[in-house]
């Protein structure tokens, strides 16, 4: 009952905003404003009464005209009255509104000049905009209308924009309900073009005529096709400023450009993090934002996939957000939002690319995209073959004094991965006109993983007399994994007629599914030095399942050019499904299970949430409020065997639920915007949030799979809440940014590990368990500095320095390790070297620090391959740091092709060097991941564009035709 009445709250929600978004369609008949002048209200002296056409003469005089209404105005009412006239050309299609003026309204039935004449709205002017070269139609152009008005405040003329427009692929505009005394300039612009400005107007004289074509014309012009010249200077400027950097710093995120990121290409998004201001990266690609996981979204939704199923070819930007606002996910609480934004293109015509690689252990990555774009469709696909394999040594020193003897051990690892998979992406948009797109895709990844661990374990055991003795145990551990990832979205977007209006509506699905065999071999030696003694076999067969359903719409209204109020909801639902089977083997080789050690968990999870979002400047002065509402719950069941006390040496099935509910959590967000100038400003922001624990922080299953590290999760975990404080300050200079920041974030009841002793329920023997807890409380402060600076034109530099601080609050008697000022840098530098060389070289430090007080435990946090760490309240990390490089030669005419050398900790200095205490044992784990790795990456672009792709194409083509010639120079 109370899952359907979320879903029915859920259902209004999206309804209500559904029609709030409706009702602020401008589109809808509404009565035509009008101006009264109380003092005088005279008739037009320059239109007579005969002069004015009505619906009957207006039919009659195009009674024989067989041609279409095509083209409307991007203001118009849907009103049928005297105003509405038919075009003259059938080819003419809307254009894409953009901005309507601030006086695009009231001069629909205004007055001319100022002269208190009432001019009637009833003019259209149109057209098309061609290329002066080829004679085709021009995408993307700026069509302006400017008209003359007097104005009272300062008792001057001045022009003010009351149509406005970007042309559709055939260059067609046309604007209705325009005065028709009004004095007019059009004013085109378009990239690498030399802008035009002329006078316009309305042929006054003919309206007067006998003639009914002549007075239809007088004030239904078609201003025919308007020439456009290439501007060579403009397009060298052009070719310079569109470059994007690789970095774009603002107060409230930054964002990474990935198709500069030459040391991504053939990797994953791994790679990508890797050299991303702010963000570190461990050796199992775990990433940390200020010292915690941030929340992983792919196009602003949750995912299923980990960071390494994410091709980087396939990524066009990251956006890292720091403290996000009420229209984002309340999730993410400690450190923030990282969001992967997909590739997909909407260039006219076609474009693509293919690409090719291989690594130093013969690892290799193939690929390719291709998008299409003709008339109302815009399909886009693409797909990914990548194999790779990765060495991973390391040692283990452990001292255990949960009881008498204590025991002491040091293992020698040697870790192989290898991994195989498949991408796969598909979709389209369809424009269903210049104000509504929708829009379908999907995604559909494969994968196999073969890891496998060999071990050499030397065990002491330690008495209290002195006394001890050692034995020594070989261990081969492998693991056969298998996954497959489905998703698909679709969405549609509305462009209300005001510039800036909009609303949206999406639902994604996503559905992962995993399988895999771990067996593992302990060959026994009582003696380091002596025979074998005992060979024990184990093997854990286990699936998980996992689907995301999310719905979400927003809605954005633009009071003034400055103000605007947003709102949205969202709804989001997870079910995960856990089934793990242990079993011993026998000398036969026969599956022998074990109940105990078992278990099959259930979960489900849901949010319902709710934003609105204010904003407005006055002056210099910003500010922005914002206030989220989100009611969640969550519970699960978990399915296993007990040993039954009643029957002794018998067992018994239980099922153990447990479950968590938050009817209403508020989350507040203020930023305010101080401009000090055109280059300086100050930003002031707080926030609320949440992290929920995540699936496997909640999972009752103990992982008996490495007998000498277990884990498992704990049900009865709660929600951390963090309050986060930040100011920022920014100037810029030049072509160069520097941002500062200065943050602290105060966690209750922070999710953080910790480690216990029980009791084996198979062995009856006393071990460790890793698991979970509700610590009092952590905070987290420091200060950010990033700077941007182009050196010279061929020389950029970023450089990032984060210095903080964190302490956990776990309780008086749980240790913690104390708090320390730790640092961390990183250094992205890029050279535009002669004969089309491109040298980017990166290098980060991380000093010594305390392990992550707490992190997201939403879906995607942290996402490396060794699994999401949320945070130790009893360990630090030492020193780390690492250097690398890459070439890129680019070939081909317009530099189509490329051949890029990659390689990735130079000097071997990356390492993971975690100290671990606890009231039971220190540890000491040292491990390191492919250094001196290096990678060759070939990338060819192809494309042409042409509005007609698929229209049939004259027999011969006349070479000196500029009409045939379409292909344009390629753009990266």
């Amino acid at each position: 009952m109370k899952i359907f009445l979320r879903s029915y709250l859920s259902a209004c929600l999206l309804f209500l905003i559904s029609t709030a978004a409706f009702s602020q369609d401008t589109t809808r008949p509404t009565a035509p404003p009008t101006q009264v002048d109380t003092s005088r209200q005279t008739a037009p002296r320059s239109l007579k009464d005969s002069s004015i056409i009505s619906p009957d003469t207006l039919v009659s005089s195009r009674k024989n005209d067989s041609i279409l209404v095509m083209a409307k105005d991007s203001s118009q009412s849907s009103l049928k009255d005297s105003t509405r006239f038919p075009t003259k050309d059938s080819s003419h299609r809307a254009a894409r509104s953009v901005s309507a003026g601030a006086g695009a309204q009231g001069f629909s039935g205004g007055r001319a000049r100022g002269s208190g004449k009432q001019s009637p709205a009833i003019g259209h002017f149109y057209g098309r905009i061609v290329d002066a070269k080829t004679n085709k139609g021009m995408d993307g152009t700026s069509v302006q209308l400017l008209m003359t008005i007097f104005d009272p405040a300062t008792q001057k003329s001045r022009d003010s924009v009351v149509r406005g427009a970007i042309t559709p692929s055939n260059g067609d505009f046309s604007f209705e309900n325009l005065p028709v005394l009004g004095n007019y300039r059009l004013k085109l612009t378009a990239i690498g073009y030399k802008p035009i400005d002329q006078h316009v107007a309305f042929n006054l004289k003919d309206a007067q005529s006998a003639d009914p074509e002549q007075r239809v014309g007088a004030i239904d012009k078609d201003l025919g096709n308007i020439k456009m010249e290439i501007d060579p200077t403009s397009l060298q400027q052009v070719t310079v400023t569109a470059d994007k950097p690789l970095i774009q710093l603002g107060i409230d995120r930054k964002v990474y450009n990935v198709e500069k990121d030459l040391s991504a290409a053939g990797g994953t998004a791994v790679d990508v993090m890797k050299n991303i201001p702010s963000l570190a990266v461990d050796i199992d690609g775990n990433v940390s934002l200020r010292n915690a996981p941030p929340t992983i979204f792919v196009d602003g939704r949750p995912t299923t996939l980990t960071l390494d199923q994410i091709p980087a070819d396939e990524i066009e930007s990251v956006e890292i957000i720091t403290n996000p606002g009420a229209r984002f996910d309340a999730s993410g609480g400690v450190s923030g939002i990282l969001n992967i934004v997909m590739k997909k293109n909407r260039k006219a015509g076609y474009n693509g690319a293919i690409r090719a690689g291989i690594d130093k252990r013969g690892g290799y990555n193939l690929g390719g995209n291709l998008n299409v774009k003709e008339g109302k469709f815009n399909f886009f696909g693409s797909a990914n073959i990548n194999h790779r394999k990765t060495i991973s040594p390391g040692t283990t020193d452990r001292l255990t004094f949960i009881s008498n003897p204590e025991y002491q051990l040091h293992q020698v690892d040697s870790s192989v991965n290898s991994s195989h998979f498949v991408f796969g992406r598909l979709g389209f948009d369809y424009f269903m006109d210049n104000r509504n797109t929708f829009t379908i895709s999907g995604t559909l990844v494969h994968g196999t993983a073969k890891p496998y661990t060999n071990s050499n374990i030397t065990q002491d055991t330690l008495y209290n007399n002195g006394y001890s003795n050692s034995s020594f145990t070989q261990r081969y551990s492998n693991t056969s994994t298998d996954f497959n990832n489905k998703s698909g979205m679709i969405s549609y977007k509305h462009n209300f007629p005001r510039s800036g209006e909009d609303w949206t509506a999406d639902i994604n699905y996503t559905y992962g599914q995993t399988n895999s065999v771990n067996q593992t071999t302990s060959n026994l030696f009582d003696d380091p030095e002596g025979p074998l003694s005992s060979i024990y076999k184990q093997q854990t067969n286990s699936s998980a399942k996992n689907e995301n359903i999310t719905a979400q719409t927003d809605f954005t209204n633009p009071f003034t050019e400055k103000s605007k109020l947003e709102a949205g909801g969202r709804i989001a639902v997870r079910n995960i499904s856990n089934l793990n089977n242990f079993n011993t083997i026998d000398s036969m080789g026969n599956l022998i299970y074990q109940p105990l050690l078992s278990s099959n968990y259930n979960y489900h999870d849901q949010v319902l949430a709710g934003y609105i979002q204010y904003s407005n400047t006055v002056g210099k002065f910003g500010f922005q409020l914002g206030l989220r509402a989100e009611n969640s719950s969550y519970h699960g069941t978990n399915s296993f065997a007990e040993n039954d006390p009643n029957n002794p040496g018998g067992l018994k099935d239980t099922v153990g639920s447990f479950s968590n509910n938050y009817p209403i959590s508020l989350f507040p967000s203020v930023f305010l915007t101080q401009k000090l100038n055109d280059d300086q400003s100050l930003q002031l922001n707080y926030t609320r949030r949440i992290d929920r624990p995540s699936f496997l922080q909640l999972s009752p299953y103990t992982d008996y799979s490495d007998s000498l590290n277990l884990s498992r999760g704990n049900p009865n975990l709660k929600p951390q809440f963090t309050n986060s404080l930040e100011m920022s300050y920014q100037l810029n200079y030049q072509k160069n940014t520097f941002l500062a920041s200065v943050y602290y974030k105060y966690t209750t009841d922070l999710i953080t590990r910790y480690q216990t002793k029980e009791v084996n329920p198979l062995t009856d023997s006393i071990v460790l368990i890793n698991t979970f807890i509700n610590a009092n409380s952590s905070y987290i402060g420091g200060l950010e500095l990033i700077g941007r600076n182009n050196l010279t034109s061929w020389w950029d530099l970023t450089t990032n320095l984060n210095i903080y601080t964190s302490k956990i609050n776990a309780g008086d008697s749980i240790p913690t390790a104390p708090a320390s000022y730790s640092w961390f840098a990183k250094i992205n530098t890029t050279f535009k070297l002669p004969k089309n060389l491109t040298l980017q070289i990166t290098g980060d430090y991380t000093s010594k620090t305390v392990l992550p007080p707490g992190g997201s435990a939403g879906t995607g946090g942290g996402g490396g391959r060794g699994g999401t760490v949320s945070g130790n309240a009893q360990g630090y990390s030492l020193p780390t740091g690492g250097v690398d490089a890459s070439l890129k030669y680019e070939f081909l005419k317009n530099k189509a092709a490329s051949l890029t050398f990659s390689i990735s900790d130079i000097f071997a200095t990356r390492r993971s060097d975690v100290y671990i205490n606890s009231q039971y044992s220190t540890q000491h784990t040292l491990r390191y991941r492919d250094p001196q790795f290096f990678r060759l990456q070939f990338n060819f672009r192809f494309g042409k564009v042409d509005v007609s792709l698929f229209k049939r194409k004259p027999k011969q083509e006349d070479p000196d035709n500029p009409q045939n010639n379409t292909d344009t120079p390629l753009t990266q």
